[in-house]
């Protein structure tokens, strides 16, 4: 048994969903349901005694005791975070709620449940961290990837409040000797994608004949991790990672921005053409975010190296399976833009115009 925090969310939901697909270990799956996270996700699960959902926040000590004491789980894999730039800017008292506060609450939970196994449960026991890249701030147009050791430097309140918790899960670590392992990982994209983010924002405009809202020049640079591998690597970390020990995760695909957007307006032309013309016409500059950073690049030749895990997918495979998932599930798309949603998108890019 393993409890997942956040599996209701993008990321992860694929990865309960990739679990279950290779393994009968059960998942106790805790999240509180909030905007990004939906159910819907887990659709092909219902049923699968496998799978036990509980509507929770992390934040609540007393509820993650009892789920530890009643399930027993050999691991904690925790994504549960407040993760969007643009969100945090506007509201950052709940990015440090959820990732400072509930990375605390659950670490002292998790310590505590820990201490109390038998020997030989207290040795295989696990705490996966994770994490973003953002943590490490921005590189220059010629600066090297970044490494597990590159200096902290977050600018944004979101990345600020990864890197508090990242330090959190560090220091319970040497200071309790708590079993931890964190990674630090790329833009994911693929299935199940929350559309405030890059690629998916883009692909439910395009497909609604809105204006497809590029941030300044466009020419941001970010790698691209297929969320199917980020799974297949969270799930190497688990298998073989030394605790105490961080893991950059990356696909190895560095792109512009502007050039994604291109490469899903290709796609779109080819496998859902308008005929008012080429998805690239509604391609619109706005006004860039506050302390964008320029460029992002991960470094994964450690967990390669260690573990032996390389993504399966390139950036060709993986976006073009993306799209199609979006074409194949638009009811999937159609229930997640709710009137919320939609004063969010007004909200954040109205101002930009």
């Amino acid at each position: 048994m393993i409890l997942v925090t956040g599996g209701a969310g993008f990321i992860g939901a694929n990865f309960v969903l990739d679990w279950l697909r290779v393994s009968d270990e059960p998942v106790v799956n805790l999240d509180a349901l909030t905007y990004a996270g939906n159910l819907q996700n887990l659709a092909s699960l219902k049923g699968d005694a496998r799978h036990i959902f509980v509507q929770g926040d992390i934040c609540d000590r007393e509820l993650i005791d009892r789920l530890l004491a009643e399930h027993r789980p050999r691991a904690i894999v925790h994504f549960a975070a407040e993760s969007h730039v643009d969100r945090s800017i506007h509201g950052p008292g709940d990015f440090i709620r959820t990732n400072v506060n509930g990375t605390f609450t659950l670490l002292e939970a998790a310590r505590g449940y820990w201490s109390a196994l038998e020997a030989d449960a207290k040795a295989a026991f696990r705490f996966h961290h994770v994490s973003t890249d953002e943590v490490y701030g921005s590189l220059g147009p010629n600066d090297p990837a970044f490494t597990e050791t590159k200096t902290y430097e977050p600018n944004s309140p979101y990345s600020a409040s990864k890197a508090a918790s990242d330090h959190l899960v560090r220091a319970w670590h040497h200071t309790y000797g708590l079993p931890v392992t964190t990674s630090n990982c790329s833009n994911n994209y693929g299935p199940y994608h929350f559309p405030e983010k890059l690629i998916p924002l883009m692909i439910a405009n395009a497909l609604a004949g809105k204006p497809l809202p590029v941030y300044g020049d466009g020419q941001q640079i970010r790698d691209w991790l297929f969320v199917t591998d980020h799974c297949s690597a969270i799930r190497a970390v688990l298998a073989s990672g030394t605790p105490g020990e961080v893991y950059n995760v990356g696909g190895w695909n560095e792109k512009p921005n502007i050039d994604i957007v291109h490469t899903l307006c290709a796609l779109l032309d080819e496998l859902k053409p308008d005929p008012a013309g080429s998805y690239t016409r509604l391609i619109t500059y706005v006004t860039d975010r506050p302390g964008h950073d320029r460029r992002y690049a991960i470094d994964a030749r450690k967990i390669e190296r260690e573990l032996g895990w390389r993504p399966a997918e390139t950036f060709e495979t993986g976006i073009r399976k993306t799209v199609e998932w979006y074409l194949a599930n638009q009811d999937w798309v159609a229930q997640v833009l709710s009137g919320a949603y939609r004063e969010w998108v007004e909200k954040n890019y109205a101002e930009r115009n």
